[in-house]
Parts: C-alpha cells; sequence; structure tokens
C-alpha cells in the first residue's frame, strides 16, 4: 500500500476552501479505493509549559471506521481519556470528498480548534495526513525537534 508522503503548503480562503494536494489524492483512490474522508481533529501536542497546539486529521474513509472500531474494542485507557478521544477526535469528524478541481470545505468549528488561517500546511503522516496552520506548525516542528531522540539506541537501530 502506497502511504501518504510530502509536505505541501497551500492556503485557504475566508469561507475556509482549500484543495488536496493532486499527490495525495491519488494515494487515496490508487491504496483506500475511495474519495470519500473523514477530517476532524489530530490530538493535541505538547508544546511544553503547559501550551498545546493542534491541527486536524484527514482519515481515509474506510480508515477512520477501522479507528472507530479499534477504539470501541481498546483498553487500557481510563474513563477519562476515552471521553477526551471522544470529544477531540470522533464527535467533530465530518465525512467530505473533494469536488473536481480537489477543493474542500473545512467546517468552522474545525478551522477554529486548528486555528487555521490563511497560510496552512498538507503534512503526509503514512497512511493519515495532517493539516497545520503555517505557525502552529513552526511551534509544534520546533517541538519535535527538542524531542527527536538523537543518540539514542532506538534511532540508531532505524538508521538515524
Amino acid at each position: 500500500m502506497t502511504k501518504f508522503r510530502g509536505v505541501y503548503p497551500t492556503t485557504i480562503d475566508a469561507k475556509g476552501r482549500t484543495s488536496l494536494p493532486s499527490k495525495f489524492r491519488e494515494v487515496m483512490v490508487e491504496s483506500f479505493q475511495d474519495d470519500r474522508f473523514f477530517l476532524t481533529n489530530s490530538s493535541p501536542t505538547d508544546l511544553g509549559n503547559g501550551n498545546f497546539s493542534s491541527g486536524l486529521l484527514i482519515f481515509p474513509y474506510n480508515s477512520f471506521s477501522k479507528f472507530e472500531e479499534d477504539f470501541q474494542n481498546s483498553k487500557g485507557l481510563t474513563s477519562a481519556q476515552r471521553e477526551s478521544i471522544v470529544n477531540i477526535i470522533i464527535n467533530p469528524a465530518v465525512e467530505l470528498s473533494v469536488d473536481k478541481l480537489g477543493r474542500f470545505l473545512v467546517p468552522p468549528h474545525l478551522r477554529k480548534s486548528a486555528a487555521l488561517d490563511r497560510e496552512i500546511l498538507f503534512v503526509a503522516a503514512m497512511d493519515k495526513i495532517k493539516i497545520w496552520s503555517l505557525a502552529e506548525w513552526d511551534k509544534v516542528l520546533a517541538q519535535n525537534i527538542r524531542n527527536f531522540p538523537s543518540g539514542t539506541e532506538a534511532a540508531a537501530e532505524l538508521g538515524l
């Protein structure tokens, strides 16, 4: 199965319209046999000092159904953690598809939660796609650099 790869800068207009990069549309149809997808919040990223950032997450259609099923059968989560996942990821999810030009509308509740302004990025996440505001992505990337496992055995095993 082909995975999503790459980072694609683009824009979102005042009405919330943006375009899914053509490479991602190709993978969606080739690997997932469906151009429909679910758009929802991503899990919050801890930026340190009590600050968090969140983008959006595109699940290919069947992947979201599997996620919901896996979630229902999951163990090891407290009731508060389960409630957080339901309220942050599952409840706000919307089913979407792109038009002939690859455009789709990001609903207002998701634009607000991800602080999406004009400049945004589509970021590959292997079997999903993330959408970040450019300003928030810079913060997340800086935190990822601080968290990078440089010099660890695990990184060495990966050849990094």
